[in-house]
């Protein structure tokens, strides 16, 4: 198993860079950054910073999404870095959470961001495209240097949008059963592409506190089955319930409303409503012990890479912990 860190850009850069050295020293593998422009940092000015302080760790978005920039916009931003960085970015992309529900607009639909992504993909790679009717070609983009995508979602259909087009599927909870639920739509969406289902990476992302305090520690994280929540809702009305995982949806029953400004926040209200099971679930929290054997359940249920959402404070921390006590153990 991998291991990556995801950053929310609310501290000064220097810290964010900080941190991603410690995380590559550690022996995490991937640097991500959050995508939600109006709440937070811009990513990609992080991301250089981040790629001229690294040598060898892979950077990305976990995730951006088709519309907050136009894609060819960010197809020149990643094809840049990746003449920045040596060719280590990664992109994650999704329909849009944040950044677009900060702005009082919805996410994509599944078809936007089908064609953005590979249009995305082929640009910032050096491949001419059409786009809006207009020849799109960047021949400056290097042809060599790849750009991995990572597509993120819970539903059956854009996991098996995953399973068909991507490189790897970004699943935001670090629940075994659920992966499994999950990665039976991306098996099938590779085998419909004729692809191996083997070949697809899978990134368990949330975020985890280390401590014999569990009290303590979940209410540190309890703010990301909330976050989650938001996406479970959507979920709910897009398919009938009995096509979903009461482990998945039943716990937003108790869920009233969604403050954008305190989102990924600790101790927001937004999380009142998450049960310590929910957090227990989705999370993971305990002693060192208790860390690996979540993290081998997670691996046995096909998890090639386990992301940290470091933004639950003491990050410092977390990583000295992981990288002394648990990443060598993995990796």
């Amino acid at each position: 198993m991998e291991f990556g860190i995801t950053l929310k850009l609310d501290m000064l850069p220097d810290r964010s860079v900080a941190l991603t050295k410690q995380a590559e020293a550690a022996g995490f593998g991937y640097g991500w950054v959050f995508d939600s422009h109006v709440l937070w940092q811009e990513p990609y000015p992080m991301l250089t910073l981040m790629a001229n302080a690294t040598e060898r760790m892979r950077l990305g978005t976990c995730v951006t999404n088709p519309a907050v920039r136009d894609i060819t916009v960010t197809a020149s931003t990643l094809a840049t870095l990746n003449l920045i960085s040596g060719g280590r970015m990664d992109l994650g992309i999704g329909r849009g959470d944040s950044s677009r529900r900060v702005l009082g607009k919805r996410p994509t639909t599944l078809g936007d961001l089908e064609e953005a992504t590979l249009k995305i993909k082929a640009l910032a790679t050096g491949v001419a495209i059409q786009h809006d009717d207009q020849d799109v070609h960047m021949p400056w983009a290097v042809s060599s240097a790849p750009l991995p995508i990572w597509l993120a979602g819970y539903g059956p259909k854009v996991l098996t949008m995953a399973g068909r087009i991507a490189d790897g599927v970004i699943l935001q909870l670090a629940d075994p059963a659920l992966i499994r639920w999950f990665l039976t739509f991306v098996h099938e969406g590779a085998r419909q592409a004729g692809r191996d289902p083997s070949s697809i990476r899978v990134m368990a992302a949330a975020p985890v506190w280390v401590s014999d305090d569990l009290p303590a520690a979940r209410d540190k994280v309890r703010w990301f089955p909330a976050l989650v929540a938001n996406h479970v809702v959507d979920l709910i009305a897009r398919y009938d319930q009995a096509q979903l995982p009461p482990e998945l949806t039943a716990y937003v029953r108790g869920r009233e409303s969604y403050d954008y400004q305190k989102h990924a926040e600790v101790g927001s209200s937004n999380a009142a409503f998450v049960s310590d099971e929910v957090v227990d679930r989705f999370c993971i929290v305990g002693p060192v012990a208790e860390q690996r054997r979540r993290l081998r359940e997670l691996a046995d249920a096909g998890v090639t890479q386990f992301n940290i959402y470091l933004m639950s404070g003491d990050e410092e921390q977390c990583l000295e912990v992981y990288g002394r006590e648990i990443v060598p153990a993995f990796v």
